[in-house]
């Protein structure tokens, strides 16, 4: 078998397109997004949709759905425009935008995605009930309700203590508590 070197290959990350028209204005969609990319964007989505230790599935399609139109568009958002991201959603799926850009991104590429994200999501919450996880969340947990602990026990005035301690054993016939 001949041998082939990667570097005669001459290969390199497709950049290929798909457009379409929104008023007059050319809408460029990516046909397939780096794999860093790919990652933050499901990074990015899973830490802004999670509430306490679960994930609401709403915002999970909200956030991935507008992730994509951020990451596979040309279309330019100021930061004033993203302060308000389910305000942008609402404007963005209601004038059909994202449905169009849903239509211009490869079906293999948009499947994959989500089912990676879904994935993820599975894999968190199937480890957050294990005894690990829980290991974890104590150990994560002891240092600060440690240095509440003693900071409590810092404030503790040890003279009114005693008085506590006297005025109860008054109360008892004085006989020790």
């Amino acid at each position: 078998m001949a041998k082939v070197t990667y570097a005669s290959l001459k290969l390199k990350a497709k950049e290929d397109i798909k457009t379409f028209m929104i008023e007059d204005k050319e809408i460029e969609v990516l046909q397939y997004l780096p794999m860093t990319d790919k990652i933050d964007l499901i990074d990015i989505t899973l830490l802004k949709s999670k509430e306490d230790k679960i994930y609401n599935p709403i915002k999970v399609d909200m956030f991935f759905h507008l992730h994509l139109v951020y990451l596979y568009t040309n279309i330019v958002f100021t930061d004033k425009q993203r302060e308000d991201e389910y305000k942008l959603y609402d404007i963005l799926s209601s004038n059909d935008l994202i449905s169009k850009v849903l239509e211009n991104i490869p079906e293999i590429e948009y499947e994959t995605l989500f089912e990676l994200m879904q994935e993820r999501i599975e894999i968190e919450m199937d480890y957050q009930t294990t005894a690990a996880a829980m290991v974890d969340n104590l150990i994560d947990k002891l240092p600060k309700n440690a240095a509440t602990a003693a900071e409590i026990m810092d404030k503790i005035d040890v003279s009114s203590m005693e008085n506590v301690i006297s005025f109860a054993k008054t109360l008892n016939a004085n006989r020790d508590i």
